[in-house]
């Protein structure tokens, strides 16, 4: 009798492990506060320095001034926090969403301190954009020497 090892196992688990790879990535892109999200959090942000000033923007189509607040805390702490409202067509059938909608927060750590009354923001064309001024512990300064003479 001849015996030939069945390769069963091998390919199955092979399936199994696709099977829970492309759960994960469908698990990854829910986010139970916010909904369907394509990609990580929410609002995506850029921040950059320039000179004694931090800039900040953060994506934010489809969201109303009302719902959006900005707060600066301890001088190096900056949050943006929001709500984009959910559309839902009145007689129309969705055949796919992936632009997030709920309520959200997001805190950075600034490079820096910042003076929390130098702070100027904008929402122009769903673009959010904070300028933030260094504060005056956080500029550099010149220390005078003083020599000891005998």
């Amino acid at each position: 009798m001849v015996m030939t090892r069945f390769e069963f196992a091998p390919t199955l688990w092979n399936q199994v492990q696709s099977f829970q790879s492309e759960m994960n990535r469908l698990f990854d892109r829910w986010n139970h506060t916010h909904g369907w999200t394509a990609s990580g959090a929410f609002p995506a942000i850029n921040m950059w320095e320039e000179g004694e000033q931090v800039f900040v923007e953060a994506e934010l189509p489809g969201l109303d001034l009302k719902d959006l607040e900005i707060f600066v805390t301890g001088g190096r702490q900056l949050t943006i926090k929001g709500e984009r409202k959910q559309f839902t067509p009145e007689k129309g059938v969705w055949h796919r969403q992936e632009r997030s909608y709920g309520s959200f927060i997001r805190s950075l750590s600034l490079p820096f301190a910042v003076d929390p009354e130098k702070v100027e923001a904008q929402l122009e064309n769903g673009v959010l954009k904070i300028t933030l001024a260094k504060h005056e512990s956080a500029k550099p300064r010149k220390i005078a020497v003083k020599a000891e003479t005998n």
